[in-house]
């Protein structure tokens, strides 16, 4: 059995710049392609540490980089995310309570947790291999935007993610599992139209309503779903109707995903919903338009890297919660009406890569190279992610504990793909069986998000991010 003693030492030595990360980007609680102070912040605490920043708007995302730090072989990559949630803003107290700051994105889904851990793993790995002159590099990379699904699989298509030998990943949730799920690939369309307005009482004959053929395209895809697998999921949101009852709506939007068990089924029924905009379109006499917003693969299970990432998973959870803590986890399912059990207190065998309706852009990064990733608890039991009681969890001391055990399991397994030759390449041999032939090749129909480069508000506020983060860290250069 490795000691990993010298490396627990690492990462407890840097617990309070990981648990610094974790607060600030909680409170900085931005929304996907507006990380910019989060983004900043992270890349520099890197900086601080010994890494370079060797690309920044990777994939055409201003809050996108990638830092290296090492040389030769193996290369390792460590995935961060920063991006909140609109409307989950709330205090670190076990009610639905807004923050005290007043802003209402929170960070319901934990990624404050994410980056603050996957950065600490690295800064504690890089200070090990350094003590224990182990060769090889480590490539960390921020990533934006995952809840919109267009952050590491714009950064793969870019080939931000070739050359790696592994690359892992950690993720709140209420249990403590390794992450092995095949997840949905998935893409995301909008849809408008565009009619002729006209008085809807006095000469409605002289109009074509948007919102019949929104209408008309809603019952179409509905239609589809008897003809579609179990496992293919279909939704939508209408984010424009019309303004007025007494008027024909000459505009219309509708906002679309598919979610399929891979991309050729993606790519095949994203087809079909393209033909059912343009009869909707047909049958109103309006113009339809189609927009693919992202595209993303379907996540590859790795069991022989989950195997493993159990083993640590096992030495560093569960933790051991206070009665005050497993108290506050008991009040907010009280509130949400779930069962009263509160934090996990075990962890889970590897699971056997069950099929999982969710989707992730780290299928991307998967199918580049072999990638396993932790969930480890930090809100509790039989609670979905993406409510309130999450955010008010990430922000206090369940959050604090959990983080920094998570740091230690991605540390450790870190350490284990650079010193273990046989379990990088029987990871490898796995993933070339899972992937049988097929080679990446990115779904995306444009080259960057739209949404990705800042407007001129937010690139000066970057700017002046970016100046006050390097007085900060007492860095001379910029760090994004």
């Amino acid at each position: 059995m490795k000691d990993y003693t010298k490396l627990e030492k690492a990462v407890d030595a840097v617990a309070d710049d990981i648990w610094d990360m974790a607060s600030k980007v909680w409170e900085f609680a931005e929304l996907g392609f507006e990380e910019v102070q989060s983004s900043v912040y992270e890349a520099g605490m890197l900086k601080k540490h010994g890494f370079e920043i060797v690309d920044k708007g990777t994939g055409g995302i201003d809050t996108a980089w990638v830092a290296r730090w090492g040389s030769g072989s193996p290369v390792i990559g460590i995935l961060v995310e920063f991006d909140a949630l609109p409307g989950l803003g709330n205090d670190t107290v076990p009610t639905k309570t807004p923050a005290k700051s007043g802003n209402t994105n929170g960070h319901g889904c934990g990624h404050n947790l994410i980056g603050s851990g996957a950065i600490g793993a690295a800064i504690a790995l890089k200070a090990h291999m350094e003590k224990e002159r182990i060769a090889g590099t480590i490539k960390v990379f921020g990533c934006p935007a995952e809840e919109l699904l267009a952050g590491k699989n714009y950064m793969a298509q870019a080939g931000a993610f070739e050359g790696l030998d592994a690359c892992l990943h950690h993720h709140p949730g209420p249990i403590n599992a390794a992450l092995n799920f095949h997840t949905t690939a998935a893409m995301d369309l909008t849809i408008e139209w565009d009619g002729t307005t006209a008085h809807s009482g006095q000469a409605p004959w002289d109009g074509r309503s948007s919102v019949q053929a929104a209408e008309l395209f809603l019952h179409g895809v509905n239609m589809m779903r008897e003809h579609i697998l179990p496992t293919a999921r279909m939704h939508y949101y209408i984010a424009d109707g019309g303004h007025a009852v007494n008027v024909v709506p000459d505009y219309a939007k509708v906002v679309f995903r598919y979610r399929g068990p891979n991309t050729n089924n993606v790519l095949k029924n994203i087809a079909w919903v393209k033909d059912i905009a343009k009869g909707a379109a047909l049958a109103t006499q309006t113009k339809e338009k189609v927009k693919v917003l992202t595209g993303i693969y379907d996540l590859l299970p790795n069991t022989v890297m989950a195997d493993r990432m159990t083993e640590h998973m096992n030495r560093y959870f569960p933790i051991d919660w206070t009665d005050e803590e497993q108290a506050f986890a008991k009040a907010i399912q009280k509130e949400m009406g779930k069962p009263e059990d509160g934090m996990a207190t075990t962890v889970l065998p590897t699971p056997q890569a069950p099929e999982a309706g969710g989707s992730t852009e780290v299928g991307d990064v998967s199918w580049n190279t072999p990638t396993m990733g932790a969930v480890f608890a930090a809100w509790p039991q039989n609670i979905a992610p993406h409510q309130w009681g999450c955010t008010a969890c990430h922000g206090m001391s369940i959050g604090h504990k959990a983080v920094i055990q998570a740091a230690h399991v991605m540390a450790a397994i870190g350490l284990d793909l650079m010193t273990d030759a046989k379990l990088l390449s029987d990871a490898r041999a796995e993933f070339d069986q899972r992937r049988g032939g097929r080679q990446y090749k990115s779904i995306n129909e444009a080259k960057s998000p739209e949404e990705g480069r800042l407007d001129l508000k937010h690139r000066s506020h970057l700017e002046c991010v970016i100046h006050s983060t390097m007085e900060h860290f007492g860095i001379d250069e910029p760090v994004s």
